[in-house]
């Protein structure tokens, strides 16, 4: 992956969360760490919120990390595809390490975490020249 699509990733701390079920789509916002790695971003959210019941019935999910700006030439963001998880009890440990090391206050409610596997990402970068697209994996 593109070092300039981890630091964006890795900078941020909001997605935009894309489920469908029957193909009535769903947004969602949430704050996530990434996981460089394994190339996951986790989250928490309540087992009943409409994206985790949707995103349990279908796991292929989209998404985007953006930032607000002022000017066109500064427009920076990400579009995503991946696959949702539903971690093991060992997987959630891990999980829960990783988030609460950025997050240590979402230690003060409790919540399931969840994990996106990505699969796909298209970074525009108008910071390297307009319309500057960087897509992983390349193709």
């Amino acid at each position: 992956m593109d070092q300039k699509i981890v630091n964006y990733i890795s900078k941020n701390k909001v997605l935009t969360l894309a489920t469908s079920v029957n193909d009535k789509p769903y947004c969602a916002n949430c704050f996530y760490v990434f996981d460089e790695k394994n190339k996951y971003l986790i989250f928490l959210s309540d087992n009943e919120t409409k994206h985790i019941k949707d995103a349990l019935f279908n796991k292929n999910i989209a998404g985007t990390i953006n930032t607000e700006v002022t000017t066109i030439v500064k427009i920076q963001g990400v579009q995503f595809t991946g696959d949702f998880i539903n971690p093991s009890a060992e997987q959630a440990t891990q999980f829960y390490a990783t988030y609460y090391k950025k997050f240590p206050f979402a230690k003060a409610k409790p919540s399931p975490i969840w994990g996106i596997r990505l699969n796909w990402i298209k970074m525009t970068d108008n910071t390297l020249g307009f319309g500057k697209k960087l897509i992983w994996p390349s193709t």
